[in-house]
Parts: structure tokens; C-alpha cells; sequence
């Protein structure tokens, strides 16, 4: 007798585990009256950029009336943002968010999550939509080698510290001239001496380090840090010299150019090395010696004296 009622029992767990089995996998074969859904992950709603508003957009299988609810990560209700709205079939339609709550305040800073409900049904999507107003600070900002001897493959290093991750951003004269590509924390950027893709002219420039965070939020202009990076392309030492007539003077050019061009008096030529050797004028009197590459010059004052 036990062994009847052991064998129906067991058999009695088979049938109710395949009938379980058999409804679950008929559950997946349904498919989802909503489809398609596409949020944003990011919302800063002052930043005048793509992330000022967050977009909900969805698909229906069939046509019906929906309404789409913004709620907190504890699910309260923060904004509608369509009310029983028809939606037709396999049409996308997207709503925007603004981050403002049905009371028209704005919303803190957080995440929440879009709740699309339906005549039968709501459907609780978990996409975050991380609702972000506050600008990246900038805790630092240095250049170890301020001085750039602009040219092909030479850049300046500036390194930089954020509150948070983000992407750097530097400006000149309040013009925006990088916008680093990663997001870091702690990183660097290199600038090239270039504005507009245009060679700047030699002279002494301060930069100002900002962030942009993911959400689009950027550094105010009062809180970047400045920077100074002096451009040069040729440079003579010494830049004043006094030398005999006739007799030889030297003078060390610093470029990154691989040749340049020297005027001393009525004499010109071309060199390409570090030191350049000449001979000073028999005329004595004061004389520019003139280097220069790619149309940048500097000049040395070269006094001549009697012999």
C-alpha cells in the first residue's frame, strides 16, 4: 500500500512539474505588449545640450491608450509626462522629461525610472534616468613644461584633477579649443599651439581648465583653473652679443624645425644644426642676425667692434 501511494505521489509531481515547465516556456513564446524602449541614461536639465531633456520611447504590438509615468528610486510618482495617450501599433512614440514634477518644481538630483501603464497592465522598466544638475569641479590644473617649441609632434601636457569624472575641457580667451576624449578623473590633455587648426603667434598665452561631466553639466568660467603655456618656434642664446669684425660668433638656435633660414647683414644662408657658427661683419656697427623657420623669426643683436 505504501508503495502505491509513494508511486502516485511521485507521478503526481511529475505531471505538475511538466505542466509548470509547459506553462513557463508557453509565457516566453508570448511577446510583450511593449517594445522597443529606449531611455536616456542622463538628464542635466540646464545645460542647453543634447542631455537637457530625457527621452522615453516605446513600441506597442497593438494599438491602446498609454500613460507614462516618471517615478523615484522608491517609487513614488514624480511626473506624468503622457496621459492616456493612443498609441498605434509598431509606431514609435517618445515622450520627453524635462526633469520638472507635476507641480512644476524641479525634481533633486537623482534617479528615477520610467513606468509605462496600460489598460490591463504597467509595465516597470528599471532604466536609470540619472537626473544631474551640478557643474564638475576642477580641484587642479598644471603644465610641467610650460614652454612649447611649437611644431610637427610637439605638444604641451596639461594635467588636471575633477571631482568627478569628466571630460576636460580648455579654453583660450573664452574660446573652447579641447574637449578631451575620455572621461578621467585624473588625467591630461596636450595642446599643439593651434587655434582653429591655425598656428598661434609666439608670445605668452593663459589657458582655462574646465569639466564637462557625462550628463553635459560644465565647469562655470569663475571656477576653471588657469594655466600658462609660452609658444615659442626659434629661440637664440645669447639674444645680445658683442664680437670683434671678421671674427666668428656662435649661436644656439632651439627649434623643432629641421632646418631654418639666417640673414646677418648683407649675408644669408641655411642650417639645421643646434649651433650655428658665422662670421661677423668686417664693417663695424650693429647688426639683427635673423633666424627664421616656417615664417616664425627671432632676432639677436650682434654689437661689432674694431679689431
Amino acid at each position: 500500500m505504501r508503495r502505491v501511494v509513494t508511486t502516485v505521489t511521485l507521478l503526481g509531481l511529475l505531471v505538475a512539474t511538466s505542466a509548470a515547465f509547459a506553462i513557463t516556456e508557453h509565457l516566453k513564446l508570448i511577446k510583450s505588449d511593449v517594445f522597443g524602449t529606449e531611455v536616456s541614461k542622463v538628464l542635466a536639465p540646464g545645460c542647453h545640450c543634447a542631455t537637457s531633456k530625457a527621452i522615453v520611447q516605446i513600441r506597442l504590438r497593438h494599438t491602446g491608450h498609454v500613460t507614462v509615468t516618471i517615478v523615484d528610486s522608491a517609487g513614488h510618482r514624480v511626473a506624468t509626462i503622457a496621459s492616456n495617450v493612443v498609441v498605434h501599433a509598431r509606431s514609435p512614440q517618445h515622450w520627453p522629461w524635462d526633469g520638472k514634477t507635476d507641480g512644476g518644481g524641479r525634481a533633486p538630483d537623482g534617479v528615477y525610472h520610467p513606468w509605462v501603464q496600460l489598460p490591463h497592465r504597467t509595465f516597470r522598466f528599471a532604466n536609470n534616468i540619472v537626473l544631474d544638475t551640478k557643474a564638475p569641479k576642477v580641484l587642479s590644473a598644471s603644465v610641467a613644461r610650460p614652454l612649447l617649441f611649437a611644431g610637427p609632434g610637439r605638444t604641451v601636457a596639461i594635467r588636471y584633477a575633477f571631482g568627478e569624472p569628466a571630460h576636460a575641457v580648455v579654453y583660450l580667451g573664452g574660446r573652447r579649443i579641447i574637449l578631451g576624449r575620455r572621461t578621467r578623473q585624473h588625467d591630461k590633455v596636450k595642446w599643439t599651439g593651434a587655434l582653429a587648426g591655425q598656428s598661434v603667434r609666439p608670445g605668452r598665452y593663459v589657458l582655462s581648465v574646465g569639466a564637462q561631466d557625462v550628463a553635459g553639466n560644465v565647469t562655470p568660467a569663475s571656477e576653471r583653473k588657469d594655466v600658462t603655456v609660452v609658444v615659442r618656434y626659434v629661440q637664440l642664446t645669447p639674444g645680445r652679443l658683442t664680437v670683434r669684425s671678421g671674427r666668428r660668433l656662435t649661436v644656439h638656435v632651439k627649434t623643432s624645425a629641421r632646418r631654418y633660414t639666417w640673414r646677418l647683414g648683407h649675408r644669408h644662408g641655411n642650417g639645421r644644426r643646434k649651433v650655428l657658427r658665422l662670421r661677423a661683419p668686417s664693417t663695424p656697427g650693429t647688426y639683427r642676425l635673423v633666424v627664421a623657420e616656417n615664417g616664425h623669426a627671432t632676432t639677436a643683436v650682434v654689437r661689432v667692434r674694431a679689431k
